[in-house]
């Protein structure tokens, strides 16, 4: 599926800074900060992660409606449960 450009530029810039924050949660087990800033830092990546993933589907949902593949619509909303 080719996604819109506006999304992708979105999508590509979120990830860029979601690489950086993975990038920073190394350097911090690295350096042995606290488990608890960690953890901390562990959830809004995972959130970052989840609100790219909420993008991507939020385009293709009018690319499914389209095509009345609401199965594939909903396997794609599982697999971001």
């Amino acid at each position: 599926m080719q996604f819109p450009s506006d999304v992708t530029d979105d999508v590509v810039k979120r990830l860029r800074r979601l690489e950086g924050q993975v990038r920073g949660i190394e350097r911090m087990v690295a350096e042995g900060n606290e488990c608890r800033d960690i953890v901390t830092q562990l959830a809004a990546a995972k959130g970052a992660l989840d609100r790219v993933g909420f993008r991507l589907m939020a385009s293709a949902i009018s690319e499914c409606a389209d095509t009345d593949d609401l199965d594939e619509l909903e396997r794609l909303f599982l697999k971001l449960s």
